[in-house]
């Protein structure tokens, strides 16, 4: 493998538009994961660079990227929402080297900072940083500074979240996840704490196009390298569109009135 032409082609000038669609381990049924098979099509309609999904599900549907601008990364963490006090503590379902060979370009981890299975997802993010290193392929981090132990700074108007994407970069992330804080001034402090890209998440399904476009347009503004946003994807009645205009913002530089007119948004 070679990860800096990986790298070219998941974040093309650095920048990506990633819908992860791991959420069925987590909890299922959820909206807009009923049909994978047609949910991944419609993805790779739009062009988004990433599709992250669990190893099953890469396995099974890789083939429709084949041939496409699409790639698939492997999520590697793992919890349900039946785990009581050890739901937020994520569990390392596979390695690196099993990634590649289901057909993944790259690999993804999850560390919420602050929760009490901190520590062990600390030593997963490591031990897959090792793993993805040694085979030269990309390793993204999902981080959220979330739990009952976290502790955060006098004035630290990030919420933890500065401290979360640096703890992705130092331990070998090549890319992150982080969240959007609600204004571009605490975002930039976000984005200036680490020199990989920061992808902003989406939290929760709206239905809101343009409330969801002119969140990201204000990340992307404040230092974001683009987006990785599954809920508000996929649970959007529109899901070829909106990620469409998501890919206008990210890689065309569009405003959100030109994405949305473009669109039929």
């Amino acid at each position: 493998m070679n990860k800096s032409l990986t790298l070219e082609e998941i974040l093309p000038n650095g920048r990506g538009v990633w819908i992860p669609i791991d959420h069925g381990v987590s909890d299922y049924p959820v909206s807009g994961l009923e049909n994978l098979e047609q949910l991944i099509i419609d993805l790779i309609a739009a062009e988004v660079d990433v599709i992250i999904a669990h190893k099953g599900v890469v396995s099974y549907y890789n083939h429709l990227c084949e041939g496409t601008k699409t790639k698939m990364v492997i999520h590697l963490s793992a919890s349900t929402t039946h785990g009581g006090e050890d739901s937020a503590n994520k569990v390392l379902v596979g390695d690196a080297k099993e990634a590649v060979r289901r057909g993944a370009v790259g690999v993804s981890c999850q560390v919420n900072t602050g929760s009490k299975g901190e520590r062990e997802m600390i030593k997963s993010m490591g031990k897959l940083s090792k793993q993805a290193n040694k085979l030269d392929i990309p390793m993204f981090g999902m981080v959220y500074a979330r739990g009952e132990n976290l502790k955060l700074q006098k004035n630290d108007q990030t919420k933890g979240y500065a401290h979360a994407a640096r703890l992705a970069f130092e331990l070998g992330c090549d890319a992150a996840k982080t969240v959007w804080t609600g204004d571009k001034e605490s975002f930039a402090k976000i984005c200036s704490s680490v020199p990989i890209p920061l992808l902003v998440a989406g939290g929760p399904s709206t239905g809101d196009a343009e409330a969801i476009l002119t969140m990201v347009k204000d990340a992307l503004d404040s230092g974001a390298a683009g987006v990785c946003m599954g809920r508000q994807v996929f649970g959007h009645e529109n899901v070829t569109q909106l990620a469409k205009a998501l890919t206008m913002l990210v890689h065309q530089n569009k405003s959100v009135a030109e994405a949305m007119e473009a669109c039929s948004l």
